[in-house]
């Protein structure tokens, strides 16, 4: 199979890696700008996002760079280590730690996170894009496009929906001309008529999207004058401009390695290494799901490749690195085949810096903002919800927790909550499936049917108290190669209580023996009728 995906995938992966590149890149200057650091660096992890990660990675279509999700940890770190150097040193070692977690196996983690909360998690994502991209829509650019709080802190006195109203109060009609005209295209390159056509459908749409936004805009600045989206509002790209190679290369920076014996770095370097871990997981995990050849991702592979890249990025000056599901998103709905989209755009982040800074400053956020809203909606469309409501409410209810957690308070606690509420349904449903009881006149059984833990007490407690007196009780474990200390606590006690009440109580299978009953005995025959009608 892996050599039909990869047969002519080259065209597929540099398109796709195009379309991530045009995301990515705006990204990766808004993550180190809300993070307190210099914007290079954001680039120089997009980079080695790209190029070293996509080379190594565990997953073919994930893609790697630096992650929202770290901004507050990056942003109260440097100020805490004192400076950028500091940092820098906590991201090596948190890559040394990463290495190590994978030799310990911790990649397959991911493998015990319900489907159901992978798929609120995907809709979760979507609904943030959406809400973040509104006011960049809008014209509203003054927080980065890669925003991800809802909530803010409170002297900052703003979150999600007042930054979408204040938008909607004080829009910029530049940008909606250009973001109602980029919908329109990107929704019509979807269609049949488009689609059918070679020569059409071979162009992608993202790409037509950001030379229609240039080409309005320069001709809203050649006709009008002043009616334009200005780089000095804010309103477009704004990548750093080089004069030479030897200022390209001076804007690198590396590790302080003398403060290594610091217990401060280390403790911020396990944070990055277990929050870039966990982030990375789930996003590979939730990567698979979108990808169309549904390909497993190898979990340990990735956080090898993860933290050899955090390793590479702070060494000369990059920000932390994760696997992050915007881009990766990006990356499958672009049409992305293998690992090379991602390398692809690690190159293309690396050659725009030095080649084309300019070109790439007349880009209008509203069209990015575009070209993120329509992938937004493709995660989290109406009928996602539909079908996770017609799995059950076993299923719904973990996904719609991990989407609401996720969209008010952050990605780790909406998977945890998910987590959460999809563990209550499993005790649920193994509380009632573990043990029957059945009755023949003054004659009772219990059988144990799985193994049993202490989460079957309350079932077992509830059996028990429904005994009358003077009967007889059988207590059959034959089926369960395990049981709790806490099961035999109960089943003892209650024996404890029965020579008061004059229950007999006879065991099969218990305590590793047969007791006095035994398979061709006529009690014991009926009953297991009993269990047969039940």
């Amino acid at each position: 199979m892996t050599s039909l995906i990869e047969k002519d995938s080259l065209k597929y992966d540099l398109t796709a890696s195009f379309v991530v590149f045009l995301v990515a890149l705006p990204l990766c200057l808004g993550i180190a700008l809300a993070s307190g650091a210099p914007l290079f660096s954001g680039i120089i992890a997009g980079v080695v996002g790209g190029i070293v990660i996509g080379s190594l990675s565990g997953s073919q279509v994930s893609v790697s760079g630096p992650a929202a999700g770290l901004t507050i940890i990056v942003a109260a770190a440097i100020t805490a280590l004192g400076s950028f150097e500091a940092f820098l040193l906590a991201v090596v070692i948190s890559g040394v730690f990463q290495i190590l977690f994978s030799f310990l196996r911790a990649g397959s983690l991911s493998n015990y996170i319900p489907s159901s909360v992978i798929n609120g998690m995907l809709a979760a994502i979507g609904i943030v894009i959406i809400l973040k991209q509104i006011p960049h829509a809008l014209g509203r650019d003054d927080r980065y496009l890669g925003d991800f709080d809802f909530f803010l802190e409170p002297e900052v006195a703003s979150d999600t929906l007042t930054d979408i109203l204040r938008a909607a109060l004080s829009f910029n009609f530049e940008a909606v001309i250009i973001t109602l005209l980029s919908v329109i295209l990107l929704v019509a390159w979807e269609k049949p008529v488009i689609k059918k056509r070679a020569w059409l459908s071979a162009i992608p749409g993202p790409l037509l999207v950001v030379i229609m936004g240039i080409v309005i805009n320069q001709a809203f600045k050649y006709f009008f004058h002043d009616f334009y989206l200005k780089a000095e509002d804010g309103h477009l790209v704004a990548l750093p401009v080089v004069e030479n190679l030897g200022a390209f290369f001076g804007q690198f920076s590396g590790p302080n390695f003398s403060l290594w014996l610091q217990p401060k770095i280390y403790s911020v370097a396990f944070t990055i290494a277990l929050v870039g871990s966990i982030e990375t997981l789930l996003s590979i995990e939730a990567s698979d799901k979108l990808d169309v050849y549904k390909r497993i991702s190898d979990g340990n592979k990735e956080l090898r490749a993860q933290g050899i890249g955090n390793l590479v990025s702070g060494l000369v000056g990059g920000l932390p690195i994760t696997s992050v599901i915007v881009r990766s998103t990006a990356n499958v709905y672009a049409g992305a085949r293998t690992r090379k989209s991602a390398v692809f755009h690690g190159i293309f982040l690396l050659l725009s810096v030095i080649m084309i800074p300019q070109i790439l400053n007349l880009v209008p956020l509203a069209s990015l903002a575009a070209i993120l809203i329509i992938i937004g909606y493709k995660l989290t469309s109406v009928k996602i919800y539909k079908k996770s409501f017609s799995n059950g409410i076993d299923q719904f209810l973990p996904f719609i927790c991990t989407v609401v957690g996720i969209v008010f308070i952050d990605l780790l606690a909406g998977v945890a909550l998910g987590m959460l509420v999809g563990l209550f349904f499993v005790i649920r449903i193994n509380q009632r499936s573990a043990i029957s009881m059945v009755q023949d006149n003054n004659y009772y059984l219990i059988r144990f049917k799985k193994d049993l833990s202490f989460i079957n007490k309350i079932e077992l407690k509830k059996n028990l108290a429904a005994i009358p007196h003077r009967c007889k009780i059988i207590i059959d474990g034959s089926n369960s190669r395990y049981i709790d200390k806490d099961i035999y606590d109960v089943i003892e006690d209650f024996a404890e209580s029965a020579q008061f009440r004059e229950i007999h109580i006879e065991y099969r299978h218990y305590f590793d023996k047969v007791r006095t009953l035994q398979q061709g005995q006529p009690l014991y025959g009926k009953l297991q009728k009993a269990l047969t009608r039940q």
